[in-house]
Parts: structure tokens; C-alpha cells; sequence
């Protein structure tokens, strides 16, 4: 058999070179499910990337092309391995304090009046809404706690959410090799960190900042069952993966959650855009305040 029939029924010529023939439609499939599953745009550039993390889930199961591949995951019984895509595609880059602003913001601009009505009784909340293996939301619990020793005493609690559900389970675990700990300061190393015994340069989150934190598997494209406000929503790198239309239903739908003079911490390339921007204002670096709510029937779904 000729080359060319091979090729045309594989889907067109490769597009990366490589020991997997990986065709455009391969690749606009994989977009596709990407796409509709978490909301992440895959530009036709990231086709390097997508081929170099997917193939070795192609060699892992065995599979021989991507286009059986593309046909696995697009099944029931594929579901699982379908998760695993997921994840192999999406970056889970973070550490402890990362964009140090942000901390610095939240313990000096929000936590005082957060933390007073919460000692006249009221409860105070906070949102990781994309917390990967958990240093951010750890990263919050510090910081409050660094403010407030008695802090398990008082209605304050985090809700850290992630699609993936590997990197749920290990924030669940809170356990983090030394260089993982680098970037947290010396003093909450030695406040909140325990050796792990038997696992020398591994420590574990004390229990004192785990307990003020709730896990739970979340896609921010799908339903939330959420119904109080947060105080404040962390969500950072993760909407300048999505398109336009994607990004402006997500501010828009977390201006639905924060009450006014709620804060919006995004990552340090991503700006509030869309309808949704008339109800926040800027109050320092990629941090918004709700200044205004959103009127009924704004709030995208």
C-alpha cells in the first residue's frame, strides 16, 4: 500500500513529526474535547505540545496512533483516560506565595475587616477557585493565621477547588518536598510545616492551616454548587487559557459570588473584561474590588 491512502485515512499529513502520526483532525478533535470539558482554547500552535504530553499516554496504554487514541477517549469506557488527557494538558505550574502582592493585599487590605466582623460573629470565606496541589490556598491559611492565632475559634473558612483530581488528593495530603517549600518565608516554614517521619525532605501543612480548608473537585466551566458569597476569589492563571467569551462569563459569574467591596485576585497576565468589568475597579496589582453588583439577569450561567 502506497503512502498516500495511509496518510488519507489517518485524517491528512502529520503535523508533528514524531513516532505517532498526528494529523490536524486528530489535533482539532483533541481541541474540541478540551474545550468543551474545561473551556481551554488550544491554538493550532500548542499541536508540539500537545503531541509531546499526549504520547506518552499513547505509549503508556499501548495505542499505536492518535487516532485510536482520539476514538478511546471519545467513549464511555474512555472516561478515565479522557480525565487523564485533561491533565496531561493543563499546566499546574504554582508554589507557596506565589505573586506576593497578593498576600501582601490580602493581609493588609482585606483581613483586618475581615477578621473584626468575624470576631463580632459574622463568617468570613475565601475562594482558591483553581488551587492546583495547594500552595495557594495554604498560602491564604498562613497569612490569616499569621493575623489571628485564634483563628480556628472564629467562622473563616477556604474553599479550594481544581478540575483535576490528582492534584485535589495531593493538596488533601499537604505534603511538599523542601524545594517545593523554598519559596514560603522561614518563619511560617517553622510555625506550620512538620517533618514528615520516615521521609526525610518531605514536611506536611500543620494541621492548624489544613483544617480551615475544604478540598473539593470543581470544573469552572460547569455548575457550581456553591450558594453563599466569598469575600474574596482567588483565580489566577487560569483564564488566560480560555477564549474571550469563556473569560467573560467567568468574571461575570464571580461577580455574582463576591458581595460589594469583594475581592477578585487574577493572575498577572489576565485582565476583568467584558460586561463584568463595569462592576469591578482596580485596587492594585491584577486585584479588583466589587464596586457595584451585577443587575439581575447579568450573572452568566
Amino acid at each position: 500500500m502506497s503512502a498516500q491512502p495511509v496518510m488519507k485515512a489517518q485524517g491528512g499529513p502529520a503535523m508533528v513529526e514524531g513516532e505517532f502520526l498526528f494529523t490536524e483532525g486528530d489535533f482539532r478533535k483533541i481541541a474540541a474535547m478540551v474545550h468543551g470539558d474545561a473551556g481551554i482554547a488550544l491554538p493550532e500552535t500548542k499541536a508540539t505540545l500537545v503531541y509531546s504530553r499526549l504520547a506518552k499516554r499513547l505509549r503508556a496504554l499501548g495505542i499505536q496512533s492518535f487516532q485510536d487514541y482520539c476514538a478511546l477517549v471519545a467513549t464511555a469506557d474512555g472516561v478515565d483516560e479522557r480525565q487523564k488527557m485533561l491533565a496531561a494538558l493543563t499546566t499546574n505550574v504554582t508554589r507557596f506565595f506565589r505573586e506576593p502582592h497578593h498576600f501582601d493585599h490580602l493581609r493588609d487590605q482585606l483581613l483586618p475587616k475581615l477578621l473584626a466582623a468575624a470576631r463580632a460573629g459574622a463568617r468570613a470565606r475565601i475562594w482558591s477557585a483553581a488551587c492546583s496541589s495547594g500552595q495557594e490556598p495554604y498560602s491564604i491559611a498562613m497569612t490569616a493565621l499569621a493575623m489571628a492565632p485564634d483563628l480556628a475559634n472564629l467562622d473563616f473558612r477556604i474553599l479550594a477547588t481544581d478540575i483535576d483530581p490528582n492534584v485535589v488528593r495531593e493538596a488533601r495530603e499537604a505534603v511538599y518536598s523542601d524545594s517545593l517549600l523554598a519559596g514560603m518565608p522561614e518563619e511560617h516554614r517553622r510555625r506550620w510545616t512538620t517533618v514528615v517521619p520516615g521521609r526525610p525532605g518531605y514536611s506536611r501543612i500543620a494541621e492548624e492551616a489544613r483544617a480551615l480548608i475544604t478540598f473539593n473537585e470543581l470544573n469552572l466551566i460547569a455548575d457550581w454548587p456553591m450558594k453563599g458569597r466569598f469575600d474574596a476569589i482567588f483565580c489566577r492563571n487560569v483564564a488566560i487559557y480560555f477564549d474571550d467569551d469563556t473569560q467573560a462569563r467567568l468574571w461575570s459569574r464571580f461577580a455574582g459570588l463576591l458581595p460589594l467591596e469583594g475581592r477578585l485576585y487574577i493572575g498577572h497576565s489576565e485582565r476583568v473584561a467584558g460586561p463584568a468589568a463595569q462592576n469591578f475597579t482596580p485596587d492594585g496589582i491584577t486585584t479588583y474590588r466589587l464596586t457595584s453588583m451585577p443587575r439581575a439577569g447579568e450573572v452568566a450561567r
